[in-house]
């Protein structure tokens, strides 16, 4: 459980908490929350355990551990011998390195983490497909999308169409949007996530990464996937076939329902604490286009993802570190699409990226926005 901590690793772990008898924790692994991570690996027992926090840190919360748990670096972890299947719920660039050991090993990713997948989709899934791994989706839409399309022949997908709630302010007007604090951006209406992943949805930042991912998990053409909002977040995604025919994947907005699946799949498990709709209370279903004008995040995404090579790298660092200078109060919430706007004006991408070229323009793209921005961070 790579980002154990984090939203995501928390439900992961919760799913885990409810279905003992099919799922052990083999390593956990964690940032800067040492006090909860030494929690959980009091409760979960794992085998192995990683902290990415300061060393003395590091030395406190790592210093209780059980007898039989070790210390191991993420990509040593992500490929051991006795572990199955590895959730990777970090958020940025972080966990790319053990993704890529993970499906070198031949393990099954359960894969929250967009980013990885973004800059390094077509490292990631030849390096899959060669090693007989398997990558199975945990975000929301795109578990959805890979529910729809069950039993279907790849030929068949017309069009993915991925549902978005259109996050906090989705009837801000232009002028309305310019005065939007940390606090208001950190309130999304339908989903508990991570501060990172709540700006991106936002700015629709995440919805343009999620097309790409899209991409790299279903081979379908970025042209061939559109955003549709749906603000009720019932509706997670839906496929188009080549008839016209259509099929939706409809729950709860809960992570605990898509990580769950990717757990057990191709079972679906009985959990009697995962919601479970109410029809009579969801009265209707609302759909809208996205407005690009006022949410460019989207628009960025996309073309990036269009144009292919190294811009989707160059996106997620200028937004990771733009994303960041906002939580720190050092830009405007809008000032954030500008300055990934100009990091990717300014990118020369190589067209069939090595894993080092990608890293090149992580690095150069992450240096731009903070020179934009008036200084490093």
């Amino acid at each position: 459980m790579l980002g154990s901590t984090g939203s995501i690793g928390r439900q992961t772990l919760d799913v885990v908490r409810h279905l003992p008898q099919r799922f052990r924790i083999a390593g956990l692994a964690a940032g800067n929350n040492v006090s909860l991570l030494a929690e959980q690996v009091e409760e979960f027992r794992p085998d192995f355990v990683f902290c990415s926090a300061p060393d003395t840190e590091q030395r406190r919360a790592l210093g209780r551990l059980p007898a039989n748990c070790r210390v191991l670096p993420l990509e040593e972890m992500a490929s051991h011998r006795d572990v199955d299947m590895v959730v990777v719920a970090t958020s940025g660039k972080v966990g790319l390195d053990a993704v890529l050991a993970a499906v070198r090993a031949g393990k099954q990713v359960a894969l929250a983490n967009k980013e990885a997948l973004v800059m390094a989709g077509g490292i990631i899934m030849r390096e899959a497909g060669e090693n007989g791994a398997q990558v199975l989706p945990v975000d929301s839409e795109h578990s959805a999308v890979w529910q729809c399309l069950r039993g279907e022949s790849g030929g068949s997908v017309r069009r993915i169409i991925l549902t978005a709630s259109g996050g906090p302010f989705r009837g801000y007007s232009a002028a309305r949007l310019q005065e939007v604090d940390v606090e208001q951006a950190l309130r999304h209406p339908s989903w508990t996530m991570g501060r990172k992943v709540t700006i991106d949805s936002a700015t629709l930042m995440n919805k343009g990464l999620e097309v790409i991912e899209a991409h790299w998990l279903f081979s379908v053409p970025v042209s061939s996937i559109r955003v549709l909002v749906h603000p009720q977040s019932i509706i997670h995604s839906m496929v188009e076939f080549a008839d016209g025919s259509l099929k939706a994947q409809l729950s709860w907005p809960d992570m605990r329902l898509p990580i769950q699946y990717a757990l057990s799949y191709p079972e679906r498990l009985p959990n009697d604490s995962l919601p479970r709709l109410d029809w009579d209370g969801i009265g209707r279903f609302d759909f809208e286009r996205p407005d690009y004008t006022r949410f460019p995040c989207l628009r960025l995404g996309i073309e990036a993802g269009e144009k292919g090579g190294t811009y989707p790298a160059a996106l997620c660092a200028a937004d990771e570190v733009a994303v960041a200078l906002f939580l720190e109060g050092r830009i405007r919430f809008v000032d954030i699409a500008g300055v990934v706007e100009k990091v990717l004006a300014k990118h020369c991408s190589v067209a069939q990226p090595a894993l080092e070229d990608i890293m090149a323009a992580d690095g150069w793209a992450r240096e731009a926005a903070r020179a934009l921005a008036g200084g490093s961070n």
